[in-house]
């Protein structure tokens, strides 16, 4: 899969998530999203992506949830 249809997935899954009023939830449901229905394969492209492109613009819950403590690429 492409590292930009990863991204969009990504910012998708975290506009679904927005909706949440608590941000700690909502960082929690991107993060457990990538775990449970992503690849390892899918989840090491983007962290490898997003540590290339630190000033690319991810949505903020996807920024948080992958760079926050129980990411597993």
């Amino acid at each position: 899969m492409s590292t930009a249809n990863l991204i969009k997935m990504v910012n998708q899954i975290a506009l679904y998530f927005a909706t949440e009023p608590d941000q700690q939830l909502a960082v929690a449901g991107v993060r457990n999203h990538l775990q449970l229905y992503w690849t390892p394969g899918m989840r090491k492209e983007l962290l490898a992506w997003q540590t290339a492109h630190p000033e690319a613009e991810l949505h903020p819950l996807a920024q948080a949830a992958i760079s926050g403590a129980g990411w597993e690429a």
